[in-house]
């Protein structure tokens, strides 16, 4: 697992060239050991159930009967429990956290950075209008990266990691696809089993002194419609017949596109988007409701 949250190489990206680096590999290695590490997984899983138990509550209380589509029809069901592949987003999903959220409070531009988040989720905003507005705001080295990943590891969501393991066991192909960087989602990617090769998602950029030298603009979830982008590719390279996209934004709903995702489920667990949720075609606050629908 060397190299777990170093920038990936390939053809598609030449950048080092002109002086971007990837992340060092001793650091890496680093955290590899410490993502890896039982009793760092524990204690992390402990603080995420300790910590945000009352919120859980609190947001479940947000009834989803309101919703129409809370009670899922037999065919939707249907849909559920022959998928080929599911995709997730990460961040209030996956995660309970929002991450670019998290890094910038850790750089000290959280209150800022916070509002664009917002605007990026409820979709009043061009989510790459916000992206280049909150990097700008936060400017992160790579040092504040890899220092965020060590003392503020991401908070994995309650029931994830047990719906990963059904769908694995069904055969089920998953999938991360993220308006959030890859930096610190291949942590989040390895304790799921989930493969680096399955993650898509924003690229961070550093110089040659570890320098925020901004993002790569040609990743498909960079901008507006990208992951409809993202999932479309993921479907046609591996010729899925039925493919799900769960998640909580209007990025996530916006994957719900011809040759695409054929369903897109509305996670509620971590925040009510009600926008989002009165579009989706089914709206779930716990895990527990999608594992109960598969066989």
């Amino acid at each position: 697992m060397t190299g777990l949250i170093s920038a990936r190489t390939g053809p598609r990206h030449s950048l080092s060239a002109s002086g971007i680096v990837p992340i060092r590999s001793l650091q890496a290695s680093q955290l590899v050991a410490r993502f890896t590490n039982p009793s760092f997984l524990s204690a992390k899983l402990c603080k995420a159930r300790s910590l945000v138990a009352a919120a859980m509550e609190v947001t479940k209380d947000t009834s989803t009967a309101a919703f129409a589509n809370h009670r899922p029809s037999k065919g939707l069901l249907e849909t559920w429990r022959n998928a080929d592949a599911v995709c997730f987003d990460v961040d209030s999903t996956v995660c309970l956290d929002e991450g670019i959220d998290e890094l910038a409070d850790f750089c000290g531009a959280g209150r800022a950075v916070a509002e664009w988040t917002a605007k990026a989720m409820t979709g009043t905003v061009p989510f790459e209008e916000a992206l280049a507005a909150r990097l700008s705001l936060i400017k992160p080295s790579l040092s504040q990266v890899e220092d965020c990943l060590v003392k503020r590891p991401p908070r994995i969501s309650p029931g994830i990691s047990d719906l990963i393991n059904k769908l694995r066991d069904n055969n089920t192909d998953v999938f991360l696809v993220s308006g959030g960087f890859r930096q610190m989602i291949k942590p989040v990617a390895f304790e799921l089993g989930i493969p680096p090769e399955n993650i898509i998602a924003n690229q961070l950029l550093f110089g040659a002194s570890g320098e925020y030298a901004g993002f790569d603009p040609t990743e498909p979830t960079s901008r507006s419609g990208g992951k409809a982008l993202a999932v479309q590719q993921i479907r046609q390279d591996n010729g899925y017949k039925t493919l799900i996209m769960i998640g909580d934004g209007a990025t996530d709903l916006e994957a719900r596109q011809p040759g695409g995702a054929d369903l897109f489920i509305c996670y509620a667990g971590v925040q009510m988007r009600e926008a989002v949720a009165a579009k989706a075609d089914w709206v779930v606050t716990d895990f527990q409701e999608l594992i109960a629908e598969l066989p």
